[in-house]
Order: C-alpha cells, then structure tokens, then sequence
C-alpha cells in the first residue's frame, strides 16, 4: 500500500494521450529499466504539458505529476521525493497562492523553476525565498527551458548523467562552461580570491567560508549625511558628472546596434555593471526587471547574468523598504570602488 506521504493526484489531461504515465521518463530508449529502478529526478508541473520542452535529451528527468496552483502547495508537502517544481505562468497566481508555492518547494529542499512576464517579474523575485535554488524564465525559447531543467536537476545531485548528444545538448554544455569560466574571472575581478585593491582589509573571501553568506546579502548602509555639509555639494557635482559620463558609454554602446547586429557585441555583464554604477551616483535604486532591460539581451539570458553575478560577489540584493513585494539590485562596494578607478583611469 502507498504511503499516504508519498500519494499525490494526476492530471493526465497533460500528458500524451498514449504511451505515457506519470512518472515515465519523456523520450528515454530505456524506460522500463529506469522507472524499475526510480532513476531521474522527479518533477511536479503547475501547468501544461505544452509548457515544457522536448526533454528527450535529458534523461535524467520525470514528470512525477501536475497540480493547478491552488493545490500545489499541499501536494508539494505530501510527497517526499519531489526533486524539482516547475511553476508556469507564476505572474498569473495570487499573491498569497504563489507565497505557499514557494514555502512548500523551500520546506522540502525542492529546486524552482519558475516562468513569467517581464512585467511580473519584480513581484516573483520578491516572493522567493532567499534560501531556494530557483532558475527564472522569461519568454524563454526551448532551449532555455533546457538549460534550466539541466540547472535544476544537476544542482540537486551534482553530477552529469548519460544524455543523448546532439546540437541543443552542445549548446548547453557550452553555455554553461561559459558562464562558470566568466564567473571565476568576475570572482577574481571582484576580489573575492586575489584581492581587489580598495577592498577593505580583514574581509574573508566568500569560497573559504559561506556558511554567513545569506547574512551577507544586503548592502552595507551609505549615510551621505555623515559628510561635513560644506563637501557635499561638491560631491554630488562630481557624482552627476561621472553618471553623465556613465550614461553616455551607455548610449554609445545601444547606437552601435543601428549600424551592426546586436548579438555582435552583446556584453550584459558590463552593461549591467554600468547601469548600477551610474544608478549609484544618481541615488536611484534598480529594480531586477530594469537590469534585465539595460543588459540589452534577452530576459533569461540577463537573469541567468545577474544570479552569476551574485554568486561571484559583484551585485546585492537589498529589500525595498517602502514595499515588501519587491527587490533592487545594488553593486557591491569592492565592485563600486573597481569602477571609480576604472573611469579615474579613463580620465588620465
């Protein structure tokens, strides 16, 4: 008999209308091996079965059920062996519905992946906990509903399973080998590991002990009014003046687009840099949806961006203070100081 923890209802209407059933891995040649032996994570879908991709290259993957998103929350708790939750469409659910969604894949150590409007996207990120691995899409193609599945399946076990290869597969591993050789380097640049001159001494580099991490996610507080009031003026002077200047090599670079394709020169991790600092000298905060659109590359690519660039140090999370329902993102001060003396450099 099954344990009543382990029980969940199945919308089959999601699933192909033969040779299929929940559980069964999609696409894999040796399917009755794998289920026999409960191989592949298990994953609950909130949605349709048109929300996801072929996944027939990754193997390592089921679709233990679906649930609409009033009762996802309590299927998540009842069933132990849930490894991922895809959450399709989460800008369309009620705010304290989505809420429970998310505490209920935190409670269980599930992995997120979670698909929504740009327009939503502010309130989504707000409402997922700090401590839950979620991969965030939006309008995103196959591909990238690939390379989150394979994010969220490989985080959980960390290994790499036998998959079929072929050109998206390819593509995958590529984008991912990028993306964590430009982590290292934003690692070092941020002085996380070599030590970035202006970074103030005695701070521990965040790979020789993370266990403070999450404490460590809001900005330090920046009291201007602390300054003798005869300096102030001035400073702000400056300030302005080099946010012109950061706006304008914003500018340049959107201009070069007119005359060249844009995937040609396309460099979100500078032009988000860019962004922040000049938000910085203008005192104004940067939401995630604004980043996403000054990175000037598709929405998931810039998401995917902005959480490398977490992890390697370089950007912060900080609560809005006059509404709970939302985040900014902030520069961290190593990387702030980096480039004030990049653009003191630039002025020699």
């Amino acid at each position: 008999m099954m344990d009543q923890r382990t029980q969940i209802g199945f919308d089959t209407s999601a699933f192909p209308a033969s040779g299929f059933y929940p559980g069964e891995l999609w696409g894999a040649s040796e399917t009755s091996d794998r289920i026999a032996s409960g191989a592949g994570s298990p994953l609950l879908l909130i949605g349709t079965q048109a929300d996801l991709p072929d996944m027939s290259i990754l193997r390592g993957i089921r679709v233990a059920g679906t649930a609409s998103a009033d009762r996802a929350a309590a299927h998540i708790r009842q069933t132990d062996t849930l490894d991922i939750v895809w959450l399709a469409a989460a800008d369309a659910v009620e705010e304290d519905v989505l809420a429970a969604i998310f505490a209920a894949a935190d409670e269980q150590g599930c992995n997120l992946i979670c698909e929504t409007s740009l327009s939503g996207l502010d309130g989504v990120v707000a409402a997922i906990p700090a401590s839950l691995g979620a991969q965030l899409l939006v309008d995103a193609d196959p591909a990238d509903k690939l390379v989150a599945l394979a994010a969220a399946e490989r985080s959980r076990y960390g290994v790499v399973h036998d998959v079929a290869r072929d050109d998206a597969m390819e593509r995958i591993d590529r984008l991912q080998e990028e993306v964590a050789r430009i982590s290292r380097l934003l690692g070092d640049l941020a002085g996380q590991r070599s030590g970035l001159p202006g970074t103030p001494t005695g701070v521990t580099p965040w790979d020789v002990d993370s266990a403070g991490y999450l404490e460590q996610v809001r900005a330090p507080s920046r009291d201007f009014a602390a300054m003798p009031r005869s300096f102030v003026p001035e400073e702000r002077t400056l300030d302005r003046q080099r946010a012109k200047q950061v706006r304008r090599m914003l500018r340049q670079r959107r201009m070069r687009e007119q005359y060249f394709p844009a995937d040609l020169f396309a460099d979100p991790a500078w032009d988000m840099l860019l962004d922040l600092y000049a938000a910085r000298l203008e005192r104004q905060p940067v939401s995630v949806s604004s980043l996403c659109i000054a990175a000037a590359v598709p929405a998931t690519t810039a998401l995917r961006w902005i959480k490398t660039m977490t992890d390697a140090g370089l950007f912060l999370r900080e609560a809005d203070p006059h509404d709970g329902r939302r985040i900014f993102i902030a520069l961290a001060e190593g990387a702030c100081d980096a480039l004030a003396r990049y653009f003191e450099a630039l002025d020699e």
